[in-house]
């Protein structure tokens, strides 16, 4: 399996809600969402905090199910090059504690090991976006 096609993998399984399937993908201290700089994280948004090892990636999607409920999600792009995968991801959401809705085009970028596994992952988002869906 080339890379693209894991990462069409593991779109496929969270939209099913399988993040077992999605933790096979990826390394075993992958990197999420580690960023020198994140707006977001510095305002505590709940789903757009540092984390690593599968643990900490399958707490980031405990919490997304906690945080939002999807209303829609697309994938209309996969790029690859060298070890790296992006794609443009399209989200309608609702925070569930107010109600308040977001909706974002994101970029997703996933990096791969020499292993095909998942060591590094990032949102390029619109961190105001976030910030204000949450409440911050």
């Amino acid at each position: 399996m080339n890379n693209v096609e894991t990462v069409k993998n593991i779109y496929d399984a969270f939209g099913r809600g399988d993040v077992a399937a999605i933790l096979e993908k990826l390394s075993p201290d992958v990197r999420w969402e580690v960023w020198k700089d994140n707006r977001a994280q510095k305002a505590g948004v709940p789903w757009m905090q540092s984390r690593s090892g599968r643990e900490g990636a399958a707490e980031f999607f405990k919490t997304l199910a906690t945080h939002l409920e999807f209303k829609n999600i697309e994938v209309p792009c996969i790029m690859e090059g060298s070890n790296k995968v992006v794609a443009e991801f399209v989200v309608e959401a609702v925070v569930r504690t107010s109600g308040a809705r977001v909706g974002d085009e994101e970029l997703h970028l996933w990096t791969f090991g020499e292993d095909g596994k998942v060591s590094h992952f990032r949102h390029y988002t619109d961190t105001a976006k976030h910030i204000e869906a949450a409440g911050l």
